[in-house]
């Protein structure tokens, strides 16, 4: 609660620096105002609180009506909420409130054509570290909102055993052998792998998940038949949403995609004053 607070406040602060001085010269301040926020291209909606708390900033008598909720799709020419409070403040913070839910808004959308792509397939489809840095844990709740799962939130709730990891330890036997003897036993340890020698060592060391780190279908596949349930399977890299239902078919657990986030583009909405 207190990081988004705060990422509201240092968006705010961004865009009004001193003062606002078209609305300041323009509108009284004692003037009162209706606002409507419309989709203006079908839309997976996200981020509504961060809307209500945008302009509560700036208004805390701010009336809030949301035409839906978070998860719901709108289509285009659809209300998306009507927001009543000080005309200054509705002007003021328009663009900040849109700006947020936009972006999270075109995360869910994005998100959720994956998710319908993959037709309830029991694989979890999980995003990734690639993420705006500072609106990590909203861009995290979007990929939430749009259907997916989301992966380790930080360096700090996970142990993935990557590449230069296991370089600087030696190998995967050597670094696996190593962190267990340094963290609790409720924590999971999933090492990345790039080559079928690498998934065999990482079956031996008995770790709980492996990565399939950008390995084409046929190495896919010799690497789940050795693997035969001893750990769970993920894959990452080079994954489009074309491949998703190929992967799920060939009994992969997980599958991890940056571009969930990086490469998600916001929606289109606007705000009528009325």
């Amino acid at each position: 609660m207190y990081l988004i607070q705060g990422l509201i406040e240092t968006a705010l602060k961004e865009d009004i620096g001193s003062g606002d001085i078209t609305t300041d010269n323009l509108v009284a301040h004692d003037a009162g105002g209706h606002g409507v926020i419309i989709a203006k291209e079908k839309a997976v909606i996200a981020g509504l609180d961060i809307v209500y708390r945008v302009f509560e900033q700036l208004d805390p008598k701010i009336i809030f009506r949301p035409e839906c909720k978070d998860g719901d799709t709108v289509m285009d020419g659809g209300i998306i909420l009507k927001v009543e409070g000080k005309l200054r403040s509705l002007l003021v913070g328009e663009r900040t409130a849109l700006n947020f839910l936009q972006h999270l808004s075109g995360i869910a959308t994005h998100v959720r054509s994956y998710v319908d792509r993959l037709e309830n397939k029991k694989v979890r489809l999980v995003d990734t570290r690639k993420t705006t840095p500072g609106l990590r844990v909203l861009e995290k709740y979007a990929v939430r909102v749009g259907g997916a799962c989301n992966h380790r939130m930080g360096l700090y709730d996970g142990v993935l055993i990557k590449d230069n990891h296991i370089a600087a330890c030696g190998g995967i036997t050597k670094a696996v052998k190593h962190i267990r003897n340094k963290v609790s036993h409720l924590i999971k340890i999933e090492v990345e792998v790039s080559s079928l020698d690498e998934v065999k060592e990482a079956v031996t060391a008995g770790v709980d998940v492996i990565m399939l780190d950008n390995m084409d279908i046929g190495r896919i596949k010799q690497s789940i038949k050795h693997i035969n349930g001893r750990a769970l399977v993920e894959v990452s890299g080079r994954i489009t949403i074309e491949s998703l239902n190929r992967l799920a078919d060939i009994g992969v657990d997980i599958i991890s995609i940056g571009a969930l986030t990086h490469s998600a583009r916001s929606v289109d909405l606007s705000m009528r004053i009325e």
